[in-house]
């Protein structure tokens, strides 16, 4: 499911990224990301639109192949839902 969002907290590279989820579950998520993270990374992630918010752990990175790093996320402290709009329908997800 892609989910607009923002995370943050590189060490290296500070600021916010805008981007897209690839994939979506209750305990965590699949990121597409410009940065390279390392595992056991901490960071924020925030959906675009919705009231949900996390503290989460790097679990992976990988290296795509146009380009940026797809990483896996952990949430460590999800506070809120996902709003999913799809052809016009919203779903809410409560993960928190």
């Amino acid at each position: 499911m892609e989910v607009g969002v923002q995370i943050s907290g590189h060490a290296k590279l500070p600021g916010v990224e805008t981007t897209f989820t690839q994939d979506v579950s209750s305990s965590g998520a699949r990121v597409l990301s410009m940065r390279p993270w390392r595992p056991n990374d901490r960071l924020w992630i925030a959906t675009l639109t919705g009231a949900f918010r996390s503290l989460a752990r790097v679990a992976y990175c990988q290296p795509q192949r146009q380009s940026g790093f797809a990483i896996g996320l952990e949430f460590l402290e999800p506070d809120g839902s996902w709003v999913v709009s799809n052809a016009g329908r919203s779903l809410e997800v409560q993960l928190g």
